[in-house]
């Protein structure tokens, strides 16, 4: 079966990519490269990718349809997993633009290609972003998502609403995945636990928001590919899945840990909340359990310590 995944360069299209292939399925990934974060990095990602044997690139911006549908007819695409976007909740209020074209534009792009050639799934990235003002603990699929915070956040929540259209319109079988806070090897460099270990092994002060008033879902890449590859081998009508660890962690928490497993202390620089982020995210999994046998396994220290080891590794820090 050939699975069309959009992205396959960024952190979770390169983990989702690399398990695809393991399992014996042929895989055309996408990706257009672009400088949001070190490309280096992501041609790393290729270069693994580029020694399955099932495995076919084409550096392409899903904002542009024509050699997407180029690409994914010659392929005979059966099974879309798009996970491209513009990632970030505060770079959405830096460049607002980037989001429309390559969320939203993007994104009616890959439900056209999904409804030519007829596949036979569609499973793409939402995000716990949208549920935005949320106050009500653990954040459950049931709840209305109409408050979104950050543009990012309303893209996300856009690509439900145009995946539902479809839909209803051509019978195209979704699932929309609210991935939460993914962290792990090979992670992005605008993410949390990257930022933190990147300047504390620098010498230089971490950024904690909201004063370290806030908790986050942090959900561990394996998990995460577990998730998504469930929902690829499970065709349903319309669905939309919490992939979160569904354990809440306050921030300093998570510091702490990074300090321990670094044997360093983090020179702090508190700041206040900024615009478009949340205080807490928290995930309801248990229709995800039902549905998608979704069950997290991997604990918080063990996964930063991975992450550690991967980073130790791909950057060549002494004494590692």
């Amino acid at each position: 079966m050939s699975v069309l995944v959009t992205g396959a360069a960024g952190f979770i299209g390169f983990h989702v990519s690399k398990a695809l292939l393991k399992k014996g399925y042929r895989v055309v990934g996408i990706d257009n490269l672009n400088p949001y974060y070190d490309p280096d990095l992501k041609r790393a990602r290729l270069d693994i990718l580029k020694k399955f044997q099932g495995f076919v690139f084409h550096a392409l911006d899903i904002s542009e349809f024509e050699p997407l549908m180029e690409v994914s007819a010659a392929n005979k695409v059966e099974v879309i997993c798009n996970l491209a976007a513009q990632a970030g909740v505060r770079y959405s209020l830096v460049d607002p633009f980037s989001y429309g074209k390559s969320n939203l534009i993007g994104f009616l792009n890959i439900l056209e290609v999904a409804r030519r050639l007829s596949v036979q799934n569609l499973v793409y990235a939402s995000s716990s972003s949208v549920y935005g003002k949320n106050t009500q603990l653990p954040y459950s699929v049931e709840q209305r998502v109409d408050n979104p915070v950050s543009i990012y956040a309303a893209t996300k929540r856009s690509n439900e609403l145009m995946a539902f259209s479809y839909h209803h319109l051509y019978k195209i079988p979704c699932i929309g995945l609210r991935y939460f806070t993914v962290y792990g090897p090979w992670g992005r460099p605008d993410m949390a636990l990257f930022l933190f270990v990147d300047a504390i092994l620098k010498g230089q002060p971490i950024k904690v928001y909201n004063y370290g008033n806030m908790k986050r879902d942090f959900t561990y890449i394996d998990d995460i590919v577990a998730g998504t590859i469930s929902a690829i081998e499970r065709p349903m009508e319309f669905e939309i899945f919490n992939l979160g660890n569904s354990n809440c962690v306050n921030l300093m928490d998570f510091i702490r840990i990074i300090e321990e497993e670094l044997g360093m202390e983090a020179k702090k620089e508190f700041l206040p909340l900024q615009p478009g982020d949340v205080v807490e995210t928290k995930a309801d999994i248990q229709r995800s359990k039902e549905l998608l046998d979704f069950e997290p396994k991997t604990d918080l220290r063990t996964g930063i310590r991975k992450f550690l080891d991967w980073y130790k590794s791909y950057y060549n820090v002494p004494g590692a």
